[in-house]
């Protein structure tokens, strides 16, 4: 089974090519075209950049993926498109291209969540390997899939923070979410008070490495036991208003490293307190955990050590697989037919897809 991946739900245009002999997966290669240069000089996403890079990469990335890997478009078996949630116009790219790639070869096109895509990559493996450009990783055949429901899924990244309890393939049941920003967002948004380019992430981890994470106490949302759902807007406005009356943490180069531990302390807490708690409420002994907020090192981390602590079996995506990518989106269509559960055919997008 070969399956071709396309991914355009926000600001990274994302082909991939994988194979499955039996319950092998191997992804050919995977390339990604990231557009962070563009929209930097915003200090977030621009839909309408976002669509015209789509537009110019994605056929490019397509015949580089082809032509790199001596691959040949008429032996796929089905194309895996993402069909949200995501930016409209980037979504419209994105299935559009696909489709007509589904009509000019006669094969059927899949659409695949975004999300679904994030919650399974911990299972997809890549190695890495000297690289042009625009390529992440070109990946090996990976262990035979095996996914021990149930589990616990936490997906954070710009745009999402979901804990989500997952029985089985189509059984997903969301324990929590945000009610305001997703902790990436809050990441980019506190780093644009501080002056720090956009994305914030990276950033703020790189300057609270040398910081003190408990120089100042920032508050953490919904701190009851049993309660799944984040707030990160809050913790942003306090970030505000602490800087308004202690400026020298904004100025001195010191201060600003302790200001941003202690930021991402605060977000990392709530993060990892609440999944454990989430996998301790279920039973489940599997955390698994996605998305560009978990290629930070000091979640990564502490994730690893409360994990240890309490018996739980972390499966975390690796750093090339946390962002946006094409090879989850294929994956997660391959294993699903693997697994006798047909995905959907490509409809229209949906900018709102949820579980």
């Amino acid at each position: 089974m070969k399956i071709l991946g396309i991914e355009t739900s926000c600001d990274e245009t994302a082909v991939a090519w994988v194979e499955q002999v039996e319950n092998e997966f191997c992804v050919v290669d995977s390339l990604v075209s990231s557009q962070i240069r563009l929209h930097q000089r915003f200090g977030g996403v621009v839909p309408e950049i976002a669509t015209r890079e789509h537009l110019k990469n994605l056929p490019q990335l397509t015949k580089d993926l082809i032509s790199n890997n001596a691959l040949d478009l008429n032996e796929v078996d089905g194309i895996a498109v993402t069909v949200g949630p995501g930016l409209p116009t980037a979504l419209l790219v994105g299935v559009s291209y696909g489709k007509a790639l589904g009509v000019a070869l006669g094969k059927p096109v899949y659409g695949v969540n975004h999300l679904e895509g994030h919650l399974f990559s911990p299972f997809f493996h890549l190695s890495k390997k000297e690289s042009s450009p625009t390529r992440e990783s070109s990946p090996s055949p990976s262990e035979s899939l095996e996914i021990p429901f149930p589990m616990i899924g936490l997906i954070v990244s710009g745009g999402h923070t979901l804990i989500i309890e997952v029985k089985g393939w189509n059984r997903y049941h969301k324990r929590g979410g945000t009610v305001d920003d997703a902790a990436g967002e809050a990441f980019d948004k506190v780093a644009r008070m501080l002056g720090l380019p956009y994305p914030g992430g990276p950033e703020i981890e790189k300057w609270g490495e040398l910081g003190n994470a408990e120089a100042v106490d920032f508050p953490q949302s919904f701190p009851e036991r049993d309660n799944f759902n984040f707030s990160f807007s809050g913790l942003k406005t306090s970030v505000r208003y602490f800087l308004e009356k202690n400026p020298e943490y904004q100025e001195r180069a010191e201060k600003k490293r302790d200001l941003c531990a202690s930021f991402q302390k605060a977000v990392v807490d709530v993060l990892v307190r609440k999944a454990v708690r989430a996998c301790q409420l279920i039973g489940s002994k599997t955390l698994v955990v996605a998305g560009g907020v978990a290629c930070n090192g000091v979640l990564r981390e502490r994730l690893r050590q409360k994990c240890q602590t309490h018996g739980i079996a972390l499966h975390i995506a690796d750093p090339t697989l946390c962002t946006d990518n094409a090879a989850m989106i294929a994956c997660v269509a391959a294993a699903r037919l693997s697994a006798g559960i047909d995905p959907d055919l490509a409809g229209d997008f949906n900018p709102n897809l949820h579980f």
